[in-house]
């Protein structure tokens, strides 16, 4: 990475790249319906929520490639109860525009294994001197979803990145047409259970079968990554509604549109920035379905402020640690050391709205 004519952070080195499937076939497969009020090449299906969380070496036995090596197994495991995110999307009729569906088909979520010439204490310290938009980007990995043969694209991204020192970051980047089951299904804390009971296991061997310094033949050539523009953290400012009303489910209802729209109020009253004057909207109406509208900002602003004062709505703040990643224990008895979450490509400005047990999680991103 190059600002002006000085490096700062060098590029990370991309040594493998896997496919986990799911522990066992998927039956009956799961579908869910992809409803879109725009054009399907419109790039809508390219954003994704990326997460990385940085953990520093412990223990003599401890690194990132052994992690990665068990996380082949552990995810897999994971990916049988959410085989959502190793499913693809595909067109449900012949032609170039018509309606979507992701069907659980357990082609696999892609598993990168990388390094960076860098110590990790030496990366936080850049973090803290520096405000680098572009520097978490580096260790999450993203193709864009191919708008004329969508069904080749993975939806999921997991990247394990090793620093010389032996700290290692996994970074994760979900498509927005999932990330709700980061969300709902207490994704992170199941996994991380679930691995920590493979590597304990007294009889599991001190290495993973997929180890890579192992696995690696002399000569491979190890190729650069590319960051992606929906990789890139965007100078953004990002704030989590949650919203307590069981019946809130539906943009259908004008009401439910306004909770939306005075929440992207609120959040660019607190910036002093502007969202788009039309921006997109993913709301996960049902378990198999989810609507991706653009959403208009044509009622007044005081009207907007008074039809929330007037509701039934119980509006409080929430966070990204809603989601546990700061609390994901994969072994050693250690939590992370840093976490970053954001979502890519959001020149306009996102919102995304995710059913909870008692109403609706609604993050708004406003670029600043």
């Amino acid at each position: 990475m190059v600002y002006g004519d000085k490096p700062l952070i060098p590029n990370v080195e991309i040594e493998a790249v896997l496919t986990v499937t799911p522990f066992k076939q998927t039956d009956p497969r799961q579908t869910r319906r992809v409803l879109v009020t725009d054009p399907v090449g419109s790039g809508i299906f390219c954003r994704c929520l990326n997460i990385v969380v940085y953990y520093k070496k412990v223990a003599e036995e401890d690194s990132g490639w052994i992690v990665a090596g068990w996380i082949k197994e552990s995810l897999g495991r994971v990916l049988a109860d959410q085989p959502m995110l190793s499913g693809r999307l595909r067109r449900t009729s012949s032609e170039d525009i018509g309606e979507l569906e992701i069907v659980s088909n357990d082609s696999g979520v892609r598993l990168i294994e990388a390094k960076i010439p860098i110590t990790l204490s030496q990366f936080l310290d850049h973090q803290l001197k520096e405000t680098s938009e572009e520097s978490d980007a580096l260790f999450v990995f993203w193709n864009d979803v191919d708008d004329q043969n969508p069904q080749f694209s993975p939806l999921f991204y997991l990247q394990v990145t090793n620093f010389e020192c032996g700290g290692y970051s996994i970074g994760i980047s979900c498509n927005l047409l999932l990330a709700d089951i980061l969300f709902k299904e207490n994704f992170f804390q199941k996994w991380a259970d679930v691995h920590k009971d493979i590597v304990s296991k007294s009889n599991s061997p001190k290495n993973p079968i997929f180890y890579f310094p192992n696995l690696k033949k002399d000569g491979c050539k190890s190729a650069d990554s590319s960051i992606s523009s929906n990789q890139i953290k965007n100078n953004d400012h990002t704030v989590i509604f949650n919203i307590t009303d069981e019946n809130l489910y539906s943009l259908d209802k004008e009401s439910d549109k306004q909770i939306i729209l005075a929440s992207v109020e609120e959040v660019e009253r607190e910036v002093g920035s502007k969202m788009a004057s039309k921006f997109p909207v993913y709301l996960r109406e049902s378990s198999n379905k989810i609507k991706i509208e653009n959403c208009t900002k044509n009622v007044d602003q005081d009207q907007q402020l008074e039809l929330i004062k007037k509701s039934t709505h119980e509006v409080s703040r929430g966070s990204w640690d809603d989601l546990g990643a700061s609390e994901v224990d994969f072994g050693q008895g250690k939590k992370p050391d840093r976490v970053t979450y954001w979502i890519g490509s959001i020149s306009d400005g996102v919102v995304v709205a995710t059913p909870s047990t008692s109403g609706l999680n609604i993050i708004v991103s406003v670029p600043t």
